[in-house]
């Protein structure tokens, strides 16, 4: 190879080399804006998501708890209309005076009986026994019940059904009462039991009239108004 092709080649190289590194940088320069596009899509996508979504409300992890169960469609007892709009359920300031510690008595052969319901519906339920406390200085009973066919359902088998009406129900809370779970196992030796009316619930049909809901018995109306725990459903 004489000295002017070898000059050639050289040259040749360089420039070559030169147009691999444009090539190399300009492929470089695309797949990291194909990385900005796809970045700046998917913080515009949250964007309108998150605009979309107003946190649910709750100011104790029981209320999240129950307004999360709401919002989701797969359990929730809404109706189509109201679970679009739903971003919380509405509840009374959460007040330690209904925070009370009740004497339990227990009703012992009790016999079975078929609670009346919204519906036709007559499940079967035994008192299982009464629960005696004072609040805001007044003497209260209320009669706790058992359903019988929880007792068949591993789950539930320890879940004992306390309705009640108030003089708050029928305007501030729901007119059918509402609805208060306590567990066998939250009994006490000394035969005692914390009730906290800051957690209750109302029946699905203060959501939605094709559910049936065992009725609130009278005797279990406190003549006094509890100011706790979950209000009359605004439907939007």
């Amino acid at each position: 190879m004489n000295r002017l092709s070898s000059f050639y080649f050289l040259i040749m190289a360089q420039i070559y080399i030169k147009y691999l590194n444009i090539v190399f940088l300009m492929c470089k320069f695309i797949k990291m804006k194909k990385h900005l596009f796809i970045f700046a899509l998917l913080l515009i996508m949250t964007s309108c998501t998150s605009q979309g979504k107003r946190p649910l409300m709750g100011d104790t992890d029981y209320q999240k708890e129950l307004n999360a169960s709401y919002k989701d469609a797969s359990k929730s007892p809404l109706k189509k209309k109201d679970l679009r709009k739903f971003n919380g359920l509405d509840f009374f300031k959460v007040d330690s005076t209904f925070i009370v510690k009740a004497k339990f008595n227990k009703i012992e052969n009790a016999p079975i009986f078929k609670m009346a319901t919204t519906t036709d519906r007559k499940p079967l339920y035994k008192k299982y026994g009464l629960l005696n406390f004072t609040l805001n200085g007044k003497k209260c009973e209320l009669t706790i019940y058992q359903s019988q066919d929880d007792l068949r359902d591993e789950k539930y088998k320890d879940y004992l059904f306390l309705p009640f009406t108030d003089d708050t129900s029928g305007n501030e809370s729901y007119g059918g009462g509402r609805y208060m779970d306590v567990m066998t196992t939250d009994i006490t030796e000394e035969n005692t039991v914390f009730l906290n009316f800051n957690n209750t619930y109302n029946p699905y049909c203060a959501y939605n009239d094709k559910y049936s809901c065992p009725l609130t018995p009278r005797k279990n109306h406190l003549d006094l108004e509890i100011k706790a725990g979950i209000k009359a459903f605004k439907k939007h």
